[in-house]
């Protein structure tokens, strides 16, 4: 049974190299610095590392990674299509025993890299990559749905009607990110805060979603390394103890345009997801003390709230409003890093986040942070765990 990984494993080091718009790196020496500086944070030499686990998309494979870190022996690896499933991954190899010290590593260059200024259709076409997933372009592109801005416009203007919502509440999670963000000495796009009128007026990119409502693009690499919760006593770090990670999918999914269902208010993937998470963790959304949200798109952060627990349909953003509920000191502080505001779109961040409250060393440090969540996914097939304190 699944619930059998509660509290078994646990992340013991986390390496990042510094986001930034043009790292000047490839992917491949980022991703190795990314691995080095995790395990001389866990305290361990990298030749005890035996398992790769990454992105399908993000960084080089972990056959050439092996051969570059001059690990001996890979007792396990693999590639995922999605955010935190990977660290489904790294714990399963780890809590059945495949392996001894898995690393899971995302390495990117989204600002930087190759292809510039394409639609997302247009990139799938020269990449030749998912050509099934194509077909769907066939009835949205000839209506300009050509980008993800304009997916996600049609859930949030669908919310706002459903729900009597409006972007004066949502508006106040990018709001308290860019407060975050400003105490983040790391942050590479918002160096101090903003107000709820610098969000109304700021550019509209398909109406209601504005330039703030988008992460922009970002070049990083990740590392995070995972071992049992026993071994984790004897390394060098509090551990950051994993009570659970689920995945979820819905029908009628799709990344960003699931249209044909009744309601596209809401994010069906993210709630069957939490049943899971929530279920094998043995804990409530009352006893989570931070969660770290997938902020891609801001409309969507309102939206994981309901679909979470955390709140009832149709009041996610107003929980949001006013700033307060969702402040360090507030109910439920939101990405405490400053999330896409200071890092841009990159999703392992969202978990070297939860790992540092965990620790105590988050910028935006939450008191008392025995859960903490995090999600990636939003939109789309769902993930997130939940870390607790050892």
């Amino acid at each position: 049974m699944i619930e059998n990984i509660r509290d078994k494993t646990a992340i013991v080091g986390i390496g990042v190299v510094d986001f930034s718009t043009n790292m000047g790196r490839t992917e491949w020496y980022t991703a190795s610095q990314s691995i080095k500086l995790a395990a001389e944070d866990a305290g361990l030499k990298l030749e005890e590392i035996d398992a790769l686990v990454k992105n399908k998309d993000d960084g080089p494979d972990p056959s050439y990674m092996q051969k570059g870190l001059g690990i001996d022996n890979l007792l396990y690896h693999s590639e995922t299509k999605y955010g935190a499933s990977a660290m489904l991954d790294a714990v399963l190899a780890v809590a059945s025993g495949a392996a001894n010290y898995a690393v899971y590593y995302q390495t990117a260059h989204r600002a930087s890299g190759p292809p510039k200024s394409l639609s997302e259709y247009r990139v799938a076409r020269e990449l030749k990559d998912d050509m099934l997933d194509l077909v769907r372009y066939d009835f949205y592109s000839p209506f300009g749905l050509i980008d993800p801005p304009g997916f996600v416009a049609m859930n949030a203007r669908r919310y706002m009607y459903a729900y009597r919502t409006s972007p004066q509440e949502w508006g106040w999670v990018p709001v308290v990110l860019s407060e975050n963000a400003a105490r983040n000495r790391k942050s590479v796009f918002c160096k101090k805060p903003v107000t709820l009128n610098d969000y109304l007026i700021s550019k509209m990119v398909v109406d209601p979603i504005r330039q703030m409502d988008c992460a922009p693009k970002v070049d990083g690499a990740v590392a995070i390394i995972v071992t049992t919760a026993e071994r984790a006593k004897k390394l060098k770090q509090k551990p950051a103890i994993i009570s659970s990670v689920a995945m979820g999918a819905a029908p009628e999914g799709q990344m960003h345009t699931s249209y044909g269902r009744k309601n596209i208010a809401e994010l069906p993937e993210m709630a069957n997801m939490a049943k899971e998470l929530f279920r094998v963790a043995g804990v409530k959304p009352k006893h989570i003390k931070a969660a770290i949200l997938d902020d891609a798109f801001i409309p969507y952060v309102p939206m994981q709230l309901e679909a979470l627990g955390f709140c009832k349909k149709g009041e996610g953003a107003a929980f949001c409003a006013g700033g307060d509920r969702i402040r360090v000191g507030g109910d439920l502080p939101l990405n405490t890093s400053g999330g896409a505001m200071a890092e841009g779109k990159f999703d392992t961040a969202r978990i070297i986040e939860a790992v540092r409250q965990i620790r105590g060393t988050s910028p935006n440090q939450v008191k008392n942070a025995d859960f903490v969540l995090a999600t990636s996914g939003a939109g789309g097939p769902a993930d997130g765990l939940i870390l607790r304190r050892s």
